[in-house]
C-alpha cells in the first residue's frame, strides 16, 4: 500500500458512502454506504476484498453518527486509521465562495453549512460529516472538494439568469451546476479515449443517476451545465422535477400551498416518481414498461426526451469540434435502453448507434456505442470515479 491512501467521505441526507482509496494506484482499499436514514431500513454495508456485507442500523438515535462510528471501527479492525494521510469530503454547494479544493478549517465548516440555501438536501448533511471526521482524525489534513467548482469556468451567458441584476450582485443567484468531479473525471477519461490533451477536448457529458445533469465541455472547461442555482434544475431525475415554470409555484400557492410542501413535492416527490407513480428507479420504471404500465411509459418518454434535448442544445454550445457523447452515472453506465431512446432521438445529428457496443457496455465497462459522421464525433460510455478525483486533489494539496 502506498503513502497515498485517502479516506473519502460523502454525507448525503439520508446516507453516508465512503471509500478509502489509493490515490497513486485508484484502488478502492474498502468501499461502502450507510442508506435509508431515519427509516426502519436503515443499514451500513461494505466492500472489502471482493466480499460485500451488511448490517441493520438500529431504530432510534442519531443514524448518522451511528454510521460514522461503525466506519471507524471498520477501518480500525483492518489496521487502515493509521495509514490515511488525508480525508476528503465530497460537498454539492460552493457557491462563489469557493472555487476550488480548500483545507477545512472551522470557517469552512461553517461556510459550507450556510451554503445549504443553494443545496438544502446536501450540504448541511455535508458539513455534518466534516464535523464528525474532524473529531475521529484531528490530525489529519482534510479537505473539501466541491461539485459546483467544475462549473467555475462558465462564461456569465451561461451562468447568469434573465432576473434585474441585483439580484446576482446582492444575493449572487445565478446557475452553479453539480456533479462537477463526475463530469470533471469522464472528460478526462474521454479525452485519452479520444487521443487527445485534456484541455484540448470537447464534450458533452451525461450524468444520469438518480440526480441527473449534463454539461458542455469545450477544450477541457466547462461552458454551460444543466443545473442551476440548486440541484432541481435541468433533466428530469429520480424524484426531482427538473425544469419548470416558475409560475407552477405561484399557482399551486394561490392553491394554498405552503413553502414546505412546494419544496418536498419538487424534490422528493417528482421525476420519474411523480409520473410512475410507483419508483423512482430506472430499474423499476423499465420493469412497468414491459410490463405494459402507460405511466411508467411516460415517465421514461419524458426523461430520455429530455435528455436528448439537452444535448441537442449543448451541440450549439460547443459548436464546431465536438469530440464525443460520454454517458455516466448508474443509468447512464448501465442501463441500455435509455441510452437507444436518446440516440435515437440524436440521429438527426447523424449518430447511428452500434448495437452490440451498446449492450456490452454495461456493470463497469467503458467502450463506444455510437458513431457521426455528420460532426466527426462519437457516443461513449465511461463509468464515473468521483471518490478518486476527491483523493487526488487531497493528495495534490498535501
Amino acid at each position: 500500500m502506498s503513502n497515498s491512501l485517502v479516506l473519502v467521505i460523502n454525507s448525503g441526507s439520508s446516507s453516508l458512502k465512503f471509500a478509502a482509496i489509493d490515490a497513486e494506484t485508484g484502488d478502492a482499499i474498502i468501499s461502502g454506504l450507510g442508506e435509508c436514514f431515519g427509516l426502519p431500513e436503515a443499514e451500513i454495508s461494505w466492500k472489502y476484498n471482493g466480499e460485500k456485507t451488511a448490517e441493520a442500523i438500529p431504530a432510534g438515535g442519531d443514524h448518522h453518527q451511528y454510521a460514522f462510528g461503525r466506519i471507524v471501527k471498520l477501518l480500525d479492525s483492518l489496521d487502515l486509521s493509521s495509514k490515511f494521510v488525508a480525508v476528503g469530503h465530497r460537498v454539492v454547494a460552493g457557491g462563489e465562495s469557493f472555487k476550488g479544493t480548500v483545507k477545512l478549517d472551522e470557517k469552512v465548516v461553517e461556510e459550507v453549512a450556510r451554503l445549504a440555501e443553494l443545496a438544502p438536501l446536501h450540504n448541511k448533511a455535508n458539513a455534518a460529516g466534516m464535523v464528525a471526521a474532524m473529531e475521529v482524525f484531528p490530525s489529519l489534513p482534510q479537505f473539501a472538494i466541491f461539485d459546483t467548482a467544475f462549473h467555475q469556468t462558465m462564461p456569465p451567458k451561461a451562468y447568469i439568469y434573465a432576473l434585474p441584476y441585483e439580484l446576482y450582485k446582492e444575493h449572487k443567484i445565478r446557475r452553479y451546476g453539480a456533479h462537477g468531479t463526475s463530469h470533471f473525471y469522464v472528460s478526462r477519461e474521454a479525452a485519452k479515449m479520444v487521443g487527445k490533451p485534456a484541455n484540448e477536448g470537447s464534450f458533452i457529458t451525461v450524468h444520469l443517476g438518480n440526480g441527473a445533469s449534463i454539461s458542455a465541455i469545450k477544450n477541457g472547461e466547462c461552458i454551460d451545465t444543466s443545473m442551476g442555482l440548486t440541484p432541481l434544475a435541468g433533466v428530469v431525475m429520480g424524484t426531482r422535477c427538473g425544469d419548470l415554470d416558475p409560475s407552477v409555484i405561484e399557482f399551486l400557492m394561490r392553491k394554498g400551498w405552503d413553502q414546505e410542501k412546494i419544496f418536498t413535492t419538487l424534490n422528493k416527490k417528482s421525476g420519474l416518481l411523480g409520473i410512475s407513480g410507483k419508483t423512482s428507479d430506472m430499474r423499476g420504471i423499465l420493469e412497468a414498461v414491459e410490463a405494459g404500465d402507460e405511466a411508467a411509459k411516460l415517465a421514461f418518454d419524458v426523461f430520455t426526451y429530455r435528455v436528448a434535448k439537452y444535448i441537442g442544445s449543448y451541440i450549439v454550445s460547443v459548436g464546431e469540434g465536438l469530440d464525443a457523447i460520454v454517458f455516466t452515472g448508474g443509468i447512464g453506465e448501465n442501463s441500455m435502453p435509455v441510452r437507444h431512446a436518446v440516440l435515437d432521438y440524436l440521429k438527426v445529428f447523424g449518430y447511428v448507434e452500434d448495437e452490440k457496443g451498446n449492450e456490452a457496455a454495461r456493470f463497469g465497462a467503458s467502450g463506444q456505442i455510437a458513431k457521426s459522421e455528420l460532426f466527426n464525433s462519437v457516443a461513449l460510455v465511461i463509468p464515473t470515479n468521483e471518490e478518486l478525483v476527491i483523493a487526488r486533489e487531497c493528495v495534490e494539496r498535501l
